[in-house]
């Protein structure tokens, strides 16, 4: 289980970084969602991966509640910046007339316009 656990939580990160580097503003937002969700699956790791267990009391196989806390806590926050950035998104292609992260049109665009 926590190989596959790894797994997801790296591949969600590959992704992340992939999408970061983009030089639209869309797949930069999904970009730093997948970070998050990877940095929150990382935290959730922290507690203890353990299957069919109560989440404090039980058999002596249990699972910490505060990073489960911390995570619900980085959700919120992070649906809150989330929507910042669509936000800041929106405003800046309305009065740019783009959507590059930069603000500025690539070279191949200028001319197709031409």
């Amino acid at each position: 289980m926590e190989a596959v656990f790894a797994f997801c939580v790296g591949l969600l990160t590959a992704c992340g970084v992939f999408l970061t580097l983009r030089g639209r503003t869309f797949p930069v937002v999904v970009g730093i969602t997948l970070l998050s969700y990877a940095v929150n699956l990382f935290l959730f790791s922290s507690g203890r991966l353990v299957i069919n267990a109560a989440p404090i009391l039980g058999n002596g196989h249990y699972t910490d509640p505060l990073p489960q806390a911390l995570v619900l806590t980085a959700i919120v926050i992070g649906f809150a910046m989330t929507a910042f950035v669509v936000i800041l998104a929106i405003r800046a292609r309305a009065d740019l007339g783009n959507d590059h992260v930069d603000g500025t049109n690539p070279p191949h665009e200028e001319e197709d316009k031409r």
